[in-house]
């Protein structure tokens, strides 16, 4: 009987040993993973302000997590919902804001060809009414020519969170721990330029002058806690 009671004692440990590595090893696999949540009720109240809430639409796909740095580009699809307007993206007027430092970034539309120059204007891009336009975006500044291949190629995160931790700037050194800690968010937002302009026939070039909105497009980063990790919480 004793025998057994030790055996049974000896299985029990091993048995609460190999939970505990599992579920240590399961909050470490998530200690580094954050959430990107994009404000879309904010776009949409902008969107009613300037009275196109049947015209335009706006929204990202973004994954339900990622590693810290992961991120490198914006994945945007801009619907034209109207019937008899032409909606133009203004790529070159675009702009990317991050809160932390306030800075203002040159918006990029990534192109499927290799990028060879990035000082170049960028092109509009015209939505046709009834369509809907996905484009994948960064920030100039996560380029870096290499010097083999003369092209640009995406060497930085789009919002580099880990650069903040070495930061010279002790308020940001700060911020990078509360972040890390959960005790705090950061924010940065896409600001889209978009022109619209009604279809008329036999209208001449350039006589009808489309207005323009400014779109700000809020994201808000999280960290996320280590619970995530488990099976009924993986898809928030």
């Amino acid at each position: 009987m004793v025998a057994r009671n030790e055996g049974n004692l000896i299985f029990l440990t091993l048995y609460i040993i190999g939970v505990t590595y599992t579920f240590t090893k399961m909050i470490e696999s998530i200690d580094d993973k954050i959430k990107f949540i994009f404000e879309k009720e904010v776009v949409d109240e902008q969107l009613k302000d300037k009275d196109l809430q049947n015209d335009i639409g706006i929204s990202f796909r973004l994954s339900p997590s990622y590693f810290i740095d992961e991120l490198k580009e914006l994945s945007v699809s801009i619907e034209n919902k109207s019937q008899n307007l032409a909606l133009y993206v203004d790529w070159d007027n675009c702009s990317l804001v991050v809160e932390y430092n306030k800075q203002s970034r040159r918006v990029i539309r990534k192109s499927p060809d290799v990028t060879r120059d990035l000082g170049v204007p960028q092109s509009p891009s015209l939505i046709a009414p009834t369509k809907t336009l996905s484009a994948a975006v960064t920030a100039e500044d996560v380029f870096k020519l290499d010097e083999l291949t003369k092209t640009y190629q995406v060497n930085t995160p789009l919002i580099n969170i880990s650069a903040l931790e070495k930061s010279p700037v002790k308020a940001q050194r700060l911020l990078f721990q509360d972040f890390i800690d959960g005790k705090k968010q950061l924010k940065f937002s896409l600001q889209l330029v978009l022109r619209i302009s009604e279809l008329r026939v036999g209208l001449a070039p350039g006589e009808n002058k489309p207005p323009m909105c400014i779109i700000d497009c809020p994201f808000t980063i999280k960290k996320l806690p280590w619970y995530y990790a488990m099976p009924w919480n993986r898809k928030r």
